[in-house]
């Protein structure tokens, strides 16, 4: 007796309406749709508290609470441009991750004073900070997966063009910049 295998891009129990391309289209716009709408909500609290700064500085200066209203905006604007890249890529970029965790710790440093945290609060986000540090060196030091997994010219891991078409590519590129040369 032999049974047909079913397509892989079809759920078992339906073949005409639950198909999980289709589904998966939707459930990506819809996550763009969520992202959107949760950028717009970090750009109004930014508005508001750039709106708070000024009225901050209108009035008797008070410099740790201004301090800790302008590093709170640094971090709504990081994570302002995590989900940026999320909406071009469909991927978290750990290493702007890791930076917005970074500009926090440091900003509960500069709000509750450095005086003021006990020392094994300071040891343990002096930990955090260098493991933070380091995951970051690696980050910046290794290539972005899509990159990996595209296989292209543009990624120094993978791609394994010969010598013959690197050298056709500069070539190339020469005649171009040639081309484009003012005349005088």
């Amino acid at each position: 007796m032999y049974m047909q295998k079913r397509q892989k891009s079809r759920f078992l129990f339906s073949d005409r309406w639950l198909d999980r391309q289709s589904i998966v289209r939707n459930m990506e716009a819809f996550q763009d749709l969520i992202v959107i709408v949760l950028c717009f909500g970090l750009f109004a609290v930014m508005l508001i508290q750039l709106w708070g700064i000024a009225i901050a500085l209108t009035q008797p200066l008070d410099y740790k609470h201004v301090t800790a209203k302008i590093l709170f905006v640094l971090i709504l604007v990081e994570l302002f441009r995590l989900l940026m890249v999320y909406l071009q890529e469909h991927s978290i970029s750990v290493g702007v991750a890791v930076e917005v965790t970074i500009v926090s710790l440091l900003r509960e440093v500069v709000v509750h004073g450095a005086l003021e945290i006990s020392w094994v609060n300071t040891l343990a986000i002096c930990g955090l900070l260098f493991v933070l540090g380091g995951l970051l060196v690696v980050c910046a030091k290794t290539p972005h997966m899509d990159c990996m997994s595209a296989n292209t010219k543009f990624c120094p891991v993978v791609y394994r063009g010969g010598r013959e078409r690197q050298n056709e590519l500069e070539l190339q590129y020469s005649r171009q910049c040639d081309e484009n040369q003012p005349l005088g």
